[in-house]
């Protein structure tokens, strides 16, 4: 049967691409031709030339000594950053002891009620089962600690969000200046925005809010200010007909008409916030990071998971409270019978009885201790799993021929080529998907990190990178697939991914320390895992939005379900797998970082390192390479098109 060809825009297409790129390609062949000798010939050797490197080492310290000696002096920390830490610490005590006033059945009953309220008596027993759930495993208090956190947090976050989106909503010169500063932002791993707020606020909550809302506020800045710029205009044109003013037309039709895009920010908002404030616990956030942190740090599997099970179910519980509040503010849900007047009153009412009858506290005799059969469990994992299963091998093997075969050929490949040649490959990538713009910024990238003088540990670091991203494609593009080609799988995947896409960062290290042990090898396991359900998601979504008239056309030419995947829906579907690459290397990227707690070496070490030690210099520039990291995969993993010409 003939191969079946269809051209993803009009006839031609591929071959004006193909030359496009061959031209780009010849361009650069040419460019390293001539620059390329000179380099070698000047700085010779792979790695990055030292007469090309920065000391910052001196400068940082020095900033961090004035910083260390002013702190308690200088009108700057005494009337601004005094001031903020002040309002941010009786912010979370305030909300802490007003959790802890309402007691256990008070905090249940109007998170119950609360969700029955946005989202039916579904989600009502589920908030209150979660939330039972987090008491009967001992961990009451460290819960209400963390929501006391997120609570500030995602208050500040969402503020702050909301007049950056509105700035950026209504003025293309700042929608411009800003969009930069939150692209660097987003993909900046969030063990990078510690050490900076740790020099100015030390070990504490008030660090530990700012860092979150730092993290916390982009989504929220960036789906206000589409939602206000994708307002419909002839609205807006009937609203300024009556005469309405500048404000008036802000607040009665562009506000209201973005209110989808408003909830949704405040849906990621919260997400990203709980992420972070769990992550925080390396900076005395306390609460239940706290306690994953101090088990992680004792190999305690057991109470470490005691601890994560009731993070991932506070994740959940606020996704899908934030979701429904979505779906009722968008028209698609059922009003309910209960109002927030009657949640209020009944909430006050069971607080004051439990106060009455002396209970506010969780019983201690309810309490089900889950660490101690947990880590039986992972000794016999260790006795029977961990090495030594006949044929197959056990996970530590599977983790030590990872690392064998896979993790340090790609980095010892990475450290054996020539510096200038990596420019040039990552020059290559960026153009090839996107503008001469986006090549050049990846290169700046790229050579920050070798003026930073970290050029092998961010090596190190891509190497990783690089190896879980190429597990995660394989496995998240075949599971992405299958989903596509069946509602029964995808069905089944459905809860799954939910689950996985709202539990933290931090929560993953639990089950592959547990498995695998400490290295490099667990910190890509747990990257891989982290990233796997939005690269599982992307991919189905794009090949279920295909064209069905191309696929009926496939189908009338006689074409078998193999080639209409590969010749049909993959190529129409290419931007929405580049999507994918491109969110998958960005959320490995994170993990790969906070794997520095579990072995993971390179940048994650030095940034873990420098806020142990309190060691600006070493935490902050590997903070800039992971920046500069992060940039540079962002720009050779998004594709951008040249804007078309006026009148095209």
């Amino acid at each position: 049967m003939a191969t079946l060809t269809v051209p993803t825009s009009g006839a031609g297409t591929p071959r004006v691409l193909k030359s496009r790129a061959a031209g780009k390609l010849l361009l650069l062949a040419l460019f390293a031709a001539v620059l390329a000798p000179w380099a070698a010939t000047h700085w010779p050797g792979p790695t990055w030339p030292h007469a090309l490197t920065v000391d910052f080492s001196h400068p940082l310290a020095t900033a961090s000594d004035w910083v260390i000696d002013n702190r308690d002096s200088h009108p700057l920390f005494l009337y601004f950053f005094g001031h903020v830490s002040n309002a941010v610490v009786l912010s979370v005590r305030a909300v802490y002891l007003t959790l802890l006033a309402a007691g256990w059945t008070g905090v249940t009953a109007f998170g119950a009620l609360a969700a029955w309220r946005l989202g039916g008596p579904r989600l009502a027993v589920g908030t209150a089962a979660a939330f039972l759930t987090c008491g009967a495993l001992g961990m009451w208090v460290p819960t209400m600690q963390t929501l006391a956190l997120m609570v500030v947090a995602v208050l500040a976050s969402a503020a702050v969000g909301v007049l950056l989106g509105l700035a950026a909503g209504l003025s293309d010169r700042l929608d411009r200046a800003l969009r930069p500063v939150l692209d660097t932002m987003q993909v900046l791993p969030a063990f990078a925005y510690l050490l900076p707020v740790v020099l100015v606020f030390g070990i504490g909550v008030p660090a530990a809010v700012l860092a979150t809302v730092v993290y916390a506020a982009p989504p929220m800045a960036r789906l206000t200010a589409l939602g206000l710029r994708g307002a419909d205009p002839e609205v807006l044109e009937a609203v300024e007909s009556l005469g309405a003013t500048r404000r008036q037309r802000l607040l009665t039709a562009r506000v209201p008409l973005a209110r989808k895009e408003l909830l949704l920010g405040l849906n990621q908002t919260i997400m990203m916030a709980l992420s972070m404030a769990v992550i925080a616990s390396v900076i005395g956030a306390g609460g239940l990071g706290d306690r994953v942190y101090q088990a992680l740090a004792s190999v305690d599997v057991g109470a470490a998971l005691a601890a994560g099970i009731p993070i991932v179910l506070l994740a959940v519980v606020l996704d899908r409270v934030t979701g429904a509040a979505g779906a009722a503010g968008d028209g698609t849900a059922r009003p309910r019978a209960i109002g927030w007047p009657y949640a209020f009153a009944a909430t006050a009412a069971v607080a004051l009885a439990t106060r009455l009858l002396g209970r506010l506290d969780w019983p201690a005799g309810r309490t089900l201790g889950i660490a101690e059969p947990v880590n039986r469990a992972v000794d016999w994992m260790t006795a029977h799993l961990y090495s030594g299963v006949p044929v197959v091998g056990g996970t530590a093997d599977w983790a030590g021929h990872f690392t064998t075969w896979i993790l340090d050929p790609v980095r010892d490949g990475l450290l054996w080529l020539p510096w200038w040649s990596v420019l040039l490959v990552v020059a290559a990538l960026a153009w090839l998907i996107g503008t001469w713009r986006t090549a050049l910024t990846a290169v700046l990238a790229m050579a920050a990190i070798g003026v930073l003088g970290v050029w092998e540990p961010s090596l190190d670091t891509l190497s990783q990178v690089l190896a879980a991203v190429a597990v995660t494609l394989v496995l998240g593009f075949a599971t992405g697939i299958a989903a596509a080609r069946s509602d029964r799988v995808e069905r089944a995947l459905r809860p799954v991914l939910d689950v996985c896409q709202t539990m933290p960062q931090f929560v993953y290290l639990i089950p592959v320390v547990a498995l695998f042990g400490v290295g490099r090898a667990p910190a890509v396991a747990a990257a891989v895992v982290y990233a796997l359900p939005a690269v599982v998601r992307i991919t189905t979504q794009g090949l279920r939005q295909v064209d069905q008239a191309a696929l009926e056309s496939a189908r009338s030419l006689g074409a078998t379900g193999r080639q209409q995947l590969w010749q049909v829906q993959l190529p129409l579907a290419r931007r929405s797998l580049l999507l994918a690459l491109n969110q998958g290397v960005v959320l490995v990227l994170a993990v790969v970082i906070i794997g520095g707690l579990v072995g993971g070496g390179a940048l994650g070490y030095d940034v873990a390192f420098g806020l142990a030690q309190g060691d600006l210099a070493t935490g902050l520039v590997a903070g800039a390479a992971i920046v500069c990291l992060g940039l540079m995969l962002d720009r050779v993993t998004q594709p951008t098109g040249r804007r078309p010409k006026k009148g095209a």
